[in-house]
């Protein structure tokens, strides 16, 4: 019964977390009375946001809202498109190395999304890009900040999961670059293939470029304090997202881009955004624990079990199904849903959680560009103010690319699991 009523209250368009919370608090009426609800709901709401890694998130979103004000992705956009834009679709190259690392200093996609958005997408229409390509390399882009540390939705499935959360942050670094390779492989076809798709821009000067590279700075010294810091053991996630909340605060006051006014917006963003994930996880804590008395996880663990099928062919459907919900919802509501579910199947076949924590999150997140809710291509969209159409019809390839990508992770699971192996403790 809470399962069906909580698809129903999502269907409605309920928020997740009370459709959880909701759905689940039935279920546990319908069991156990009222009793059984009242004690399961004073607990729920200290256990469930009572992981000390938690705080790694509001953390990591502080950074992000910096870096926002910082305006460092558009410094990076402007570095890169000055020392390849006169290559082959070297703008939407440029586009596509700007969006990775400013997903790499911000963890977040819907924010790379939006700020490429208002920065390159007009450059690359200036240049003679048509609408629906540029449009599509600014959304495509988005989802490789979910990738590259610091990811929120790696740091969730660890919490979830209770594996590493250093070692799943690391472990999305080597996928990151290697989508970011095959995608500028692709970019780079098509600018030969269409010239006038993909038009080349003009050439710079070596005095100009040399003088752009300052831009970097920051985006080294931000990389050093998380990413560096978690690699070498020296400090926690917690205290690498700490450290890079404070490095981002620091650059964005040295830049003189930092008013009172910004940094109270930055405050109240990070503190809504992270108020909506403890109240996703509490809704997920009270559906889980009426999943757990009715043993409805057992069930379905045992119901795979007994499939004749091949643990990849197993494995196919899960990811299958992690790409339909990506259309539909949020990457946080996706993993708190169903990877107390999911999980120990996975486990059960003998793959390895780090492994199928990358994977999930990658296919979940090409949701966010497959029609027909694709949340980063309603961002392009928006500022955009084209429909949303116009963009989809630009996807094919890009979404193509990158799932062959998933198929090459899911197929050699060393190019995820090699460097979170030589970590230091």
């Amino acid at each position: 019964m809470g399962s069906i009523l909580l698809v129903l209250l999502l269907a409605m368009g309920m928020p997740v977390a009370f459709a959880m919370a909701v759905s689940g608090t039935a279920g546990l009426f319908a069991v156990g009375g009222f009793d059984l609800v009242m004690g399961m709901i004073k607990s729920s709401t200290i256990s469930s946001v009572n992981s000390y890694e938690l705080i790694t998130i509001p953390m990591f979103i502080l950074m992000a809202e910096f870096i926002i004000i910082s305006r460092i992705a558009d410094e990076l956009f402007d570095a890169t498109a000055v020392w390849i834009g006169r290559l082959p679709g070297g703008l939407g190259v440029a586009t596509l190395l700007a969006g990775a690392l400013f997903g790499a200093i911000s963890g977040s996609s819907t924010a790379s999304a939006a700020t490429l958005s208002s920065t390159a997408l007009p450059a690359m229409m200036r240049q003679g890009y048509s609408l629906r390509t540029a449009g599509a390399l600014v959304a495509i882009t988005g989802t490789l900040a979910i990738l590259i540390p610091p990811s929120i939705a790696l740091v969730l499935y660890g919490i979830i999961a209770d594996e590493s959360v250093g070692k799943l942050l690391i472990a999305g670094v080597v996928p990151g670059l290697l989508s970011v390779l095959a995608l500028m492989t692709l970019i780079t076809a098509m600018s030969l293939l269409r010239p006038q798709v993909m038009p080349s821009g003009r050439p710079r000067r070596w005095s100009e470029k040399i003088s752009v590279l300052r831009v970097t700075l920051p985006m080294v010294v931000l990389l050093g304090a998380v990413t560096g810091t978690l690699y070498a053991g020296i400090a926690t996630p917690t205290e690498a997202a700490a450290v890079g909340a404070f490095a981002a605060l620091v650059l964005t006051a040295v830049q003189r881009r930092l008013t009172l006014r910004g940094a109270g917006q930055a405050l109240f963003n990070a503190a809504r955004i992270s108020c909506m994930i403890a109240f996703i996880i509490l809704g997920a804590h009270i559906f889980g624990y009426f999943f757990t008395l009715t043993q409805t996880t057992t069930a379905i663990v045992g119901w795979v079990g007994g499939l004749d099928m091949p643990a990849y062919g197993v494995l196919l459907v899960i990811l299958v199904i992690y790409l339909i919900l990506g259309c539909f919802l949020d990457q946080v509501a996706i993993l708190i849903l169903t990877v107390p579910v999911i999980l120990p199947i996975v486990k059960e076949l003998g793959f390895d959680p780090v492994w199928f924590g990358v994977l999930v999150v990658m296919t979940a997140e090409i949701g966010m560009i497959t029609p027909p809710m694709g949340l980063n291509v309603f961002v392009v969209a928006r500022y955009t103010g084209r429909p949303v159409h116009e963009i989809f019809a630009g996807i094919l390839p890009f979404f193509l690319c990158m799932l062959a990508m998933v198929m090459l992770l899911g197929l050699v699971p060393e190019i995820i699991l090699w460097l979170p192996g030589r970590m230091s403790n």
